[in-house]
């Protein structure tokens, strides 16, 4: 277990990161419970599975259902999903912080360079309202670690907020703008700004507050509105300790411990060619106390490139496969 912590963070190739994540694979399947119950009602063979395309992927539902856990620490944490009312959220136990802390620092660290070089503006206000937010605990932690004055949480204060990135305009200084899409759009309807080097990211997030918007209408109206060239995002939910990133046209890479894979939208053990859009499979090897292997709802597709672009989710909520686990 120590040996996977060390070796979760320090990948550096893609045989390294399938052998890694086989290890990962076979660890799970026998120290979680439910992920152990569902690959045994699937028939699956755990000697059998020598390949990342022959791992089962838990349905992302069973957080909502099931305690999701490959050890028998108590809990630090419990990051809940910010579901709408009357609906059951997700639960994801996280005994040891210090691996979801490596997760972020290192994932950010990888695409931005040293978080020591950042002025960090979050405006998250959905967010702070409420417990329990993984996102929360990610920003508090990176907004200690800046260490700049002004770095910290903006919630509707927006005079505030613009004046002081003017302020940091005139300082050698790089300047984060993270957040929740709709509480952006509100900055943009009320202020034409000019924000030139200023990195806006949206983290997603418009369900139930505002009408609907593709990513592509809100990225718009962000560049216009803000005075940006590209808008930056992050893929990142509950049920995940990593994130993926994004600098510009929706295009999100992955740390070298965090995999996508596409599967074929009507065959969950079947994967799509680059180019073709299917179901995303979400590989995270600092899950490791819950599930590395999770089948998510979102829609996507993965470019030539490598990298991978969120084209929507499913209409119908519940995954194939939830139902073989309902009675716990």
């Amino acid at each position: 277990m120590i040996n996977l912590k060390h070796k979760i963070f320090n990948i550096q190739s893609e045989e390294e990161f399938v052998q890694t994540a086989l290890e990962v694979f076979h660890f799970q399947a026998t120290d979680n419970s439910v992920y152990a119950k569902y690959i045994a009602l699937l028939n699956i063979d755990v000697n059998s599975v020598d390949s990342l395309e022959k791992i089962p992927f838990l349905p992302i539902e069973f957080f909502k259902s099931h305690k999701v856990v490959s050890t028998d620490e108590e809990a630090k944490a419990v990051f809940t999903s910010s579901g709408t009312s009357g609906n059951l959220t997700s639960r994801h136990y996280v005994p040891d912080l210090g691996i979801y802390e490596d997760s972020f620092t290192k994932g950010f660290e990888a695409f931005y360079g040293s978080i020591n070089d950042y002025c960090i503006l979050a405006l998250l206000p959905s967010y702070l309202e409420r417990e329990g937010s993984s996102l929360i605990y990610m920003m508090e932690k990176l907004i200690k670690d800046s260490g700049h004055p002004k770095s910290g949480f903006y919630l509707n204060n927006h005079e505030e907020l613009i004046a002081n990135i003017e302020e940091l305009k005139g300082q050698n200084k790089k300047v984060l703008l993270l957040g929740v899409s709709f509480a952006l759009l509100e900055l943009a309807e009320n202020h034409q700004l000019d924000l030139g080097d200023v990195i806006v990211m949206e983290t997603g997030g418009m369900k139930g507050r505002r009408k609907e918007l593709t990513r592509e209408e809100l990225h718009s109206i962000f560049t216009s509105r803000l005075g940006v060239k590209k808008v930056h995002s992050e893929y990142g939910m509950t049920e995940l300790l990593s994130q993926g990133y994004s600098k510009g046209d929706s295009l999100f890479e992955t740390p070298a411990w965090m995999k996508i894979m596409i599967r074929d939208a009507y065959d969950p053990f079947s994967y799509e060619k680059t180019g073709r859009s299917g179901g995303v499979n979400v590989i995270d090897l600092a899950n490791l106390n819950s599930c590395s292997f999770i089948e998510t709802q979102d829609l996507g597709k993965i470019h030539p490139d490598g990298k991978f672009e969120i084209l929507g989710r499913f209409d119908n909520s519940d995954i194939r496969g939830c139902n073989l686990l309902v009675s716990g």
